[in-house]
């Protein structure tokens, strides 16, 4: 029987080994990332097969997916066009080496990404993952200024509980204190506020108040001078952050800060970019152009780690005509695995299902009932916030007293139980669905929800 998504639910696994046939020791073996390691290995919530907007576990149940893997596979898990364009290009082209050589693909999905983003946006960088697009990001706005003959121009700025990976610059410029707190700022970096803001409580899509932090900006610049000041980092919507939308007119006031300035600003479009906000990308939706845009996630469907930086013609050009000899690198930086060829498959089809099926407009479609279910669930014990854009969603809880954490952690653990991966962060939970849910499969997270979350304590 189809499921509500149109997908076949997987039944070609044993259900009868929630460990997988691993035993503690192996399980030991690998530091998991951002996870309790001592809790999970207890009690093991193993993924053993994904289809369409769900899980498979190694108990044999049906997950439903919340948040499209770490919101990235938002098409829907297990599409054939991209399996299918990565097992020929491997048989084909294993690896190219991305230094002094290249490989046809990669310049086929630089043209394509240059056709989708935004006018002005033309030069494409290929990283493996969005921590590096920012720190790639980050770097090329630094070299840019140099080139220039501004050396000078050497400062950071972010935002709280924005997020922008996890390497040196991501870290540094990430306003997300847990992700900080055992490493410190490892660059030197200052931060505008967040834009969550008690008036705009409940607020539905992008909330009316909150225009006026953008200020912050000009005060940064005042105080530290804008000789001083490189490039500006933010989410068009912070995502791990809590689903923080932009107050009406705050990215525009941004845009024209930086400006002012010669500031360049970098949107963060790791999660917003391919659909997610109901538009391509936070730029068109908000229409704000940034001079550098970072992608990943939804760029492969999560099937390949991939991610890129796209750069204005100014900032190209610049690197291009900096001088010297034609054979030395404008811009000494790079990974093995740029533009990988079985990224570069993955990227290409992934490309063709979100325009073919029109991905963004199917965004906008449902988020409207997503939105009104959702908010449904306003006065339920422990919700002091719901806030929502396109097919993102945050549900804000009552820090648990004295265990800020717990909470959310709790209510995602009896998710799990119940058929649902539901994300939690320290103070709220994230949702995040593919785009292929089905309206059915939106009541069903929600009245699992409604159920799951006065129930704790």
């Amino acid at each position: 029987m189809a499921t509500p998504s149109g997908q076949l639910p997987l039944t070609d696994h044993p259900a009868d080994d929630p460990w997988a046939g691993l035993s503690r020791e192996q399980l030991d073996a690998f530091w998991m990332p951002f996870s309790g390691n001592r809790q999970f290995k207890e009690d093991p919530r193993l993924i053993v097969g994904a289809r369409g907007c769900y899980l498979h576990s190694a108990d044999g149940r049906q997950i439903l997916d919340t948040l499209s893997g770490l919101w990235c596979s938002s098409f829907g898990h297990g599409r054939e066009e991209i399996s299918d364009a990565v097992s020929r290009t491997i048989r084909e082209l294993d690896y190219a080496p991305p230094f002094q050589c290249g490989h046809p693909m990669a310049f086929a999905l630089a043209n394509r990404l240059r056709e989708l983003t935004p006018a002005g946006l033309d030069h494409v960088f290929f990283t493996n993952s969005g921590s590096e697009a920012a720190d790639t990001s980050l770097k090329m706005a630094r070299a840019y200024w140099r080139l220039k003959g501004r050396a000078e121009k050497t400062r950071l700025i972010g935002r709280a509980r924005g997020y922008h990976g996890v390497n040196v610059g991501g870290t540094s410029l990430g306003g997300i204190g847990p992700n900080r707190r055992q490493f410190g700022s490892l660059v030197e970096a200052d931060h505008l506020s967040a834009t969550l803001l008690p008036e705009n409580r409940f607020s539905r899509g992008v909330p009316e108040y909150g225009a006026h932090l953008a200020e912050q900006l000009e005060e940064l610049v005042a105080l530290h001078d804008a000789s001083t000041i490189a490039a500006l980092i933010v989410e068009p919507m912070s995502g791990s952050g809590g689903v923080i939308v932009p107050p009406r007119g705050y990215l525009q006031r941004l845009r024209e800060i930086c400006d002012r300035h010669d500031i360049l600003l970098i949107f963060d479009e790791v999660l917003t970019g391919f659909g997610r906000t109901g538009s391509p990308f936070g730029a068109t939706l908000f229409d704000v152009r940034p001079d550098i845009m970072n992608l990943a996630k939804n760029l492969t469907n999560g099937a390949v780690p991939m991610g890129a930086v796209v750069a204005s013609a100014d900032i190209y050009r610049t690197f291009m005509n900096h001088g010297g000899p034609g054979y030395v690198p404008e811009f000494p930086h790079g990974y093995t695995y740029s533009a990988h060829p079985l990224a570069c498959a993955a990227g290409l089809a992934a490309m063709d299902i979100f325009e073919k099926d029109r991905m963004a407009e199917r965004a906008a479609a449902m988020a409207p009932y997503f939105e009104q279910q959702l908010h449904g669930l306003r006065g339920l014990r422990h919700i002091t916030d719901i806030r929502n854009l396109g097919m993102a969603a945050a549900i804000q809880l009552e820090p648990h007293p004295g265990e800020a954490p717990r909470r959310p952690w709790e209510i995602a653990r009896r998710c799990w139980d119940r058929g649902l991966y539901v994300r939690f962060a320290a103070d709220n939970l994230q949702l995040g669905p593919p785009f292929t849910i089905e309206r059915e499969e939106v009541d069903h997270i929600c009245n699992v929800l409604a159920d799951v979350i006065p129930s704790v304590d």
